[in-house]
């Protein structure tokens, strides 16, 4: 039986779906390999959090716990912080150097694929298609026309590091973009404005499943509102179509392209590609490497068209931590 510690929360605004996606993992983890503990990660205090909801503090020494005068050491991390220190590369340094197992990728590919701009840049070399950008940081002037002239309207402003839509605006007209600026301001000093796609959205899961690089069912993503924001993916103003309604020859290309952009960056563990698909082409808008593990996100439901059971997927990945 290995102890396995999943880790949630995190220091972001995306933590409260952190600690849900965290306990999902807790409640279908294999019981008869795994003896789960939910280790909740905040600025103020890094705690194991029992059946009974008591706390007991984390040794930051070793990344152990003592209950009841028993120190509890763990063989494995499940990760499942959206946002950092779990997805920006933080706990996976810090995981590496006291030599404990996690189930995401390594640090590098956590702060490269977290920073937008990075990440995009890193696989333009290899044809992977991305919107116009135009980059602002905290303290530049922002000159309205130029970034027009650059991206064209609508367009989206985006924060460069943060996740779940935060801070995520669709601009209309030139008048609306400092205020856009300033709500991504509040997430991020780093801006990434971009060009306004219009196609299909879809959303491509990739996985090492049983040491094999695995596309899973690609999601269409059409959201109520005007884009895919927090609403549309949490609070159910979208429709997330698994498969997606496109052609075979498309499901191929976007999945080979997903596909590549992982094997190039040398990934592990999970990750969920989003594109927006424009006239044949698709677009990659981002890659995130901790995707929502709750029961309505899309990785476990991608993973059930693809008849694997949250418990397998889990286990799957505990599994190529402790073997690699």
């Amino acid at each position: 039986m290995k102890n396995i510690a999943i880790i949630m929360g995190g220091y972001s605004s995306e933590y409260k779906i952190s600690l849900v996606s965290g306990n999902v993992v807790y409640n279908f983890l294999d019981q008869t390999k795994f003896k789960g503990y939910r280790i909740h990660i905040f600025k103020e205090k890094w705690v194991y959090v029992d059946a009974n909801d008591a706390e007991f503090p984390i040794d930051k020494n070793d990344f152990s716990t003592t209950v009841n005068g028993t120190k509890i050491t763990f063989d494995a991390v499940f990760n499942a912080i959206h946002g950092t220190p779990g997805e920006d590369g933080l706990m996976q340094a810090y995981f590496e150097l006291l030599g404990i197992p996690q189930t995401s990728c390594d640090y590098y590919q956590a702060a490269l694929t977290f920073n937008k701009r990075d990440l995009l840049s890193v696989l333009k070399p290899y044809g992977i298609k991305t919107a116009t950008s135009f980059y602002l940081n905290k303290g530049d002037l922002i000159d309205t026309t130029e970034i027009v002239n650059k991206v064209g309207l609508p367009c989206f402003v985006k924060p460069n590091k943060s996740g779940s839509s935060f801070g995520i605006s669709k601009v209309k007209t030139a008048a609306e973009l400092h205020i856009a600026i300033e709500v991504a301001y509040k997430e991020d000093n780093e801006i990434i404005i971009e060009s306004f796609l219009d196609g299909t959205e879809v959303s491509v899961g990739v996985i090492n499943y049983q040491g094999k690089i695995t596309v899973l069912p690609i999601t269409e993503i059409v959201s109520e509102n005007d884009f895919f924001d927090y609403e549309a993916k949490y609070l159910g103003k979208s429709q997330e179509i698994t498969p997606a309604r496109i052609s075979d020859e498309m499901t191929q290309k976007v999945g080979e392209i997903a596909k590549r952009a992982y094997e190039i960056l040398k990934m592990k563990g999970f990750s969920r590609s989003e594109f927006i698909i424009v006239n044949g082409e698709p677009h990659m808008l981002e890659m995130n490497t901790i995707p929502g593990l709750t029961t309505e996100s899309l990785i476990p439901q991608q993973a059930k068209v693809a008849g694997i059971s949250l418990e397998d997927l889990f286990t799957n990945a505990i599994e190529l931590a402790l073997n690699k």
